[in-house]
């Protein structure tokens, strides 16, 4: 038996195969399949801002729809707490206490207050850390990209100085420069970084000139951004490394830990394969590190990575789009012109 055991935000794990958050972490018989399959952690579905928001409001609305209607009355209704956002934070510590493996909890939030708010609450749950989900859609075009930056940095070290437990940090790939904010956020404390973010997308519907919902699960293959940026990160960095998007197979999960991974999320290959596909990726792990006679995911995360590729150290960068020219005819079978 080999030891597929990581260390992921210093939260040990049995091994590297995490179920991302999505609707699958919601409910406790799929929590339970899960973690029988053999998943190292679950990620619980997020909490959004718009969901904390949008309890308030209709709450607000049906708290005031009698107010005044008496003129010494200011209100019929005391103060109380919405229960929206109160519901997730109770499901989170069932969740937790309903299984043995890791529980991470995921908050999707934009307002500073609410970041710090409810990260707090969520560490009071029983959870073993907390995923910030960091994605901001550009709607101010007087606000310049450091400043979004620092604000991120900002809420992350509020965070880290009010709560115990772990954090990592979600991030989508559209930032100016996404190595350079990753290692502001590393010097401000982050514990770990999940690269990268699969966030819906708008459609049309051009026959009814209409906007549509589309559910968008991964694609095999679309794990080669999250592979690059892994190989680029890896000792760069002083925290882990956790790969999501596009990672449906124990070839996928080897090529992301050779590349500097510490771990990956999955949930695409889970919706299309089942739950079972856990242990399918779990064996197909230890069977190719029997081949290679690996006895343990140390010993072989990150040996191609950038700074451990002596020989070749530019493949993650422009110099590879050179030698696709360069070699077009041993690649693709195009001789050169």
């Amino acid at each position: 038996m080999k030891n597929i055991k990581v260390k992921y935000m210093g939260i040990e794990l049995d091994n590297p195969i995490i179920v991302g958050a999505s609707n699958l972490a919601l409910d406790p018989d799929s929590l339970k399949k899960a973690e029988e399959m053999g998943a190292g952690a679950i990620v619980y579905k997020s909490l959004f801002e718009e969901q904390i928001q949008l309890e308030r409001f209709q709450m607000d609305e049906k708290l005031i729809e009698f107010n005044d209607l008496y003129a010494e009355m200011l209100t019929m209704h005391p103060h109380i707490e919405h229960a929206g956002p109160d519901e997730h934070l109770l499901n989170l510590r069932k969740a937790s206490e309903s299984i043995s493996i890791p529980l991470i909890a995921s908050l999707n939030a934009v307002n500073k207050e609410t970041w710090i708010k409810y990260a707090g609450l969520i560490s009071e749950t029983g959870v073993d850390g907390i995923e910030l989900n960091f994605y901001q859609t550009p709607s101010d075009f007087d606000k310049n990209a450091k400043d979004i930056e620092d604000e991120q940095i900002n809420i992350v070290k509020q965070i880290k100085k009010n709560i115990s437990i772990p954090v990592s940090v979600k991030l989508s790939p559209d930032y100016s420069n996404i190595l350079n904010f990753i290692k502001r956020l590393d010097q401000a404390g982050a514990d770990a970084f999940v690269l990268f973010n699969s966030f819906f997308q708008p459609d049309i519907d051009v026959v009814n000139m209409k906007h549509i919902k589309s559910f968008n699960l991964s694609n095999e293959g679309d794990y080669k951004k999250p592979m690059r940026y892994a190989g680029l990160l890896f000792e760069n960095i002083k925290t882990d490394i956790c790969s999501n998007h596009g990672i449906f197979t124990g070839a996928d999960v080897i090529k992301l830990i050779l590349s500097g991974a510490t771990c990956v999320q999955v949930v695409s290959t889970l919706y299309k394969n089942g739950f079972s596909q856990i242990n399918t990726i779990k064996k197909e792990l230890e069977e190719w590190m029997d081949v290679k006679n690996f006895t343990n995911i140390n010993e072989f995360r990150g040996i191609l990575s950038k700074n451990k590729l002596s020989s070749n150290p530019f493949v993650y960068q422009r110099a590879q789009y050179v030698d696709l020219l360069l070699n077009s005819e041993e690649i693709f079978g195009v001789p050169r012109q």
